[in-house]
């Protein structure tokens, strides 16, 4: 999840800080044609235009129904990769949600995935999981109580199909399932500690009483709506007590050994680790701004981390969704967010990793307001110089291009940094001069997008923007 790039505003900080990230409301002149200017360019559109033309494969649907003819491009380009990140250019558009859905079940079936892993707290992961895997509670009311707060977004229709179709597969594949993770880190549901604590009781119990004291009030009472809007603005020494002792209580498991059971040890292991985890996103001081820049980096490093820990412990191949910000190489905003998670996903993996952005023409998504309230926002053509202007002059309508294997002198048209539409939750947010050529390895670009539907609920409102120069 991407956040619009935070504010000096106190107030703000109070209300949007959740998590692991400050997502603040920004004012209207905060975002929008913010970035410097296209970096100039020898190399005529046409050019350009007619080498993608040449390269791009066009897609026939985002919809995970047909035939997967126009995806069997999409398996050449990620190769043998142990892990995929699939991006997304805004956290509202039905289309991308969609596609994954799409590009999921294809890459199952077809080049023997098994994980779908989403830009989602570990508890939330663990909770679907069990669905997926046994039936075991209900998809609807877990994503209604876990997508809170800034995962509202993913409390949408078609990841409530994709769950349904993964949580079928099993049922028919037993022996060989599909398995959903959560690899973020802003909350650590009671579940994962009752875990922790019910391990070392059955195990160890002498080391009960002092894991108990480790953990007392921080095992959340409340619903991860209310916890992520409260822990943030606990008083900043508060939260470093509170990660000291999560620090402690891993070192405490760790201590323990594997004993009879080693996949068990290393479960409960991961998972306090987790819980550390999330208290030291915590513990950074959020009115600094180098610790801030810090606490971005910490978080894409320990969500690479938890992918990574998966990958390995379960052998799976594993598609990972979240903001392209995420699954680039580059960050859009050095500045506040000095490295992402396909950058240490890169480091470890080497070419096991390959990294796939979305794009979009036109069109809707949804995002939170200035007034901090949901809405639809609407975006017309995209502003000459933009990336994206000149990806929607290829003949097809969407399609996906494997941006390594682009002719010159396209490839230096690629390497040049120039605005491009990214939305994180909040809007305005962007355009960010990004580099699509040293960002991912992969781009699908589609046409034009919708604003997905949250699940149970009405549409937000519409909120139609007017372009306007610089605003991508």
């Amino acid at each position: 999840m991407v956040h619009a790039r935070p504010g000096p505003q106190p107030g703000i900080m109070r209300r949007q800080l959740t998590g692991i990230v400050l997502s603040l409301l920004v004012g209207a002149t905060a975002a929008v044609g913010a970035t410097p200017g296209p970096a100039p360019s020898t190399t005529g559109a046409a050019v350009v235009v007619a080498a993608l033309d040449r390269a791009a494969h066009p897609l026939r649907t985002v919809e995970p129904s047909g035939e997967p003819g126009d995806l069997r491009p999409l398996d050449r380009m990620t190769g043998d990769a142990r892990v995929a990140g699939l991006g997304e250019a805004t956290h509202g558009s039905h289309e991308f949600f969609a596609l994954k859905d799409r590009v999921f079940r294809h890459l199952v079936e077809a080049d023997g995935f098994r994980t779908f892993a989403l830009e989602a707290p570990w508890s939330t992961g663990q909770l679907l999981n069990d669905y997926v895997r046994y039936g075991k509670g209900d998809p609807r009311r877990i994503m209604d109580e876990e997508f809170q707060s800034n995962y509202l977004w993913w409390n949408n229709t078609d990841y409530l199909r994709l769950v349904e179709w993964m949580r079928s597969y099993d049922i028919e594949h037993p022996d060989d399932p599909v398995l959903f993770l959560g690899d973020d880190i802003a909350w650590t549901g009671p579940e994962v500690y009752d875990a922790v604590t019910g391990y070392v009781a059955a195990t160890h119990p002498g080391a009960s009483a002092r894991l108990a004291a480790l953990y007392k009030e921080l095992r959340p009472t409340v619903a991860a709506g209310a916890y992520l809007d409260a822990y943030p603005n606990t008083p900043y020494a508060e939260r470093v007590a509170m990660a000291r002792r999560t620090g402690e209580a891993l070192a405490l498991v760790e201590g323990l050994g594997p004993g009879a059971d080693r996949e068990a040890y290393a479960r409960v292991v991961q998972d306090a680790r987790v819980i550390d985890r999330t208290a030291r996103q915590y513990a950074f001081d959020f009115t600094d701004q180098a610790q801030l820049a810090a606490a971005m980096r910490y978080r894409d490093a320990t969500m690479a981390a938890n992918v990574l820990w998966w990958q390995r412990h379960t052998g799976t191949k594993v598609l990972l969704s979240a903001h392209d910000n995420h699954v680039g190489y580059e960050p859009q905003d050095p500045v506040d967010h000095p490295k992402t998670q396909g950058a240490f996903l890169r480091d470890s993996l080497g070419a096991g990793y390959v990294s796939v952005g979305l794009t979009f023409g036109r069109g809707s998504f949804n995002a939170t307001g200035p007034d901090g309230t949901v809405r639809r926002w609407t975006l017309g053509p995209a502003q000459p110089g933009t990336n994206e202007a000149t990806l929607d002059r290829v003949r097809a309508r969407d399609y996906v291009v494997d941006l390594r294997s682009v002719a010159a002198p396209a490839r230096a048209w690629l390497a040049t940094a120039r605005p491009t539409r990214t939305v994180g939750t909040a809007y305005p947010d962007g355009p960010y001069d990004i580099a699509l050529g040293r960002s991912y390895d992969v781009l699908v670009h589609l046409h034009a997008v919708t604003a997905a539907r949250p699940r149970g609920e009405r549409p937000p409102p519409g909120n139609p923007v007017a372009e306007a120069p610089g605003a991508g």
